[in-house]
């Protein structure tokens, strides 16, 4: 079933994901009103009626296009926790982050976009990134490499001696090891920021506008999407054991996606002295 899917027009969810956005994010971008926004965790976990109403929307036309497949949404899970299991079923899983860069959205700029991924058993198998505000859409397909708007797009390499651009978690959100190890990219070589959203950070490197990402937490709806566009343009991934990301969890934290198999390593070199 899978194999047919992935074999056959994939345009179709790029067709739904941008209808998604065309209906429930865009006409609420810099319009939301005040009882649209809520804060789950805290002031900087939030969720708005277009996360909501554009992840229903994906839920339906996605489980559409691939009978028997199942839905693991950032809305959904914070509902039901439960629903993150499907992520080691048997059912094909769609990872959907409905806004990815919530808090962007909220305050009117153009830094956030949809990611959805195709993962089965555990295996990333396709991605869409969509920025709506900045017309750019994304994709990436296991094994097909990736293109940004239809076009073909390379990670590439760091210039030799360049100072490496990487964005990682902030360490206010962090727990203290955690913390100590991302404090490790405050180095000579090294120019650290905290990230925006992490779907346009991943877009970034995949098209060679930044050296790395490094992050400390392992939602699946926030890095399906763009580790897959990484890698598929070339660049590399994992996890400060060595071990590439599991989309499942358990990973060892923090995780880097770099330009190229060098510069991962030394990010996470960094890190490790960090920690």
């Amino acid at each position: 079933m899978i194999d047919d899917f992935l074999a056959g027009d994939l345009t179709e969810v790029e067709e739904a994901v941008r209808a998604a956005a065309a209906a429930e994010i865009m006409p609420r971008y810099r319009q939301l009103a005040a009882h649209e926004i809520v804060e789950k965790s805290g002031p900087h976990d939030l969720v708005t009626t277009a996360d909501r109403l554009a992840e229903e929307h994906l839920t339906a036309s996605l489980t559409r296009l691939l009978p028997g497949s199942v839905v693991v949404g950032e809305e959904s899970v914070h509902a039901d926790p439960k629903v993150y299991d499907a992520l080691g079923g048997e059912a094909p899983v769609w990872i959907v982050d409905p806004v990815d860069g919530t808090r962007q959205f909220v305050r009117g700029e153009p830094g956030f976009c949809t990611l959805v991924a195709l993962a089965h058993h555990g295996e990333l198998l396709a991605s869409w990134t969509y920025a709506a505000a900045l017309d750019e859409m994304a994709v990436a397909v296991r094994g097909r490499g990736a293109t940004l708007n239809g076009v073909p797009v390379h990670s590439g390499s760091p210039a030799p001696g360049a100072v490496l651009e990487v964005a990682m978690s902030h360490p206010d959100y962090t727990s203290d090891a955690q913390k100590r190890a991302l404090l490790g990219l405050r180095t000579e070589g090294i120019n650290a920021r905290p990230c925006g959203s992490a779907g346009l950070e991943y877009l970034a490197v995949a098209r060679g506008e930044q050296d790395a990402v490094a992050f400390n937490w392992e939602f699946a709806w926030d890095h399906a999407a763009g580790l897959l566009l990484v890698t598929e343009a070339g660049g590399a991934q994992a996890t400060l054991s060595g071990a590439p990301f599991r989309i499942i969890g358990g990973n060892a934290l923090p995780f880097t996606a770099a330009r190229d198999e060098a510069t991962a390593e030394r990010i996470l070199e960094a890190l490790r002295a960090g920690g």
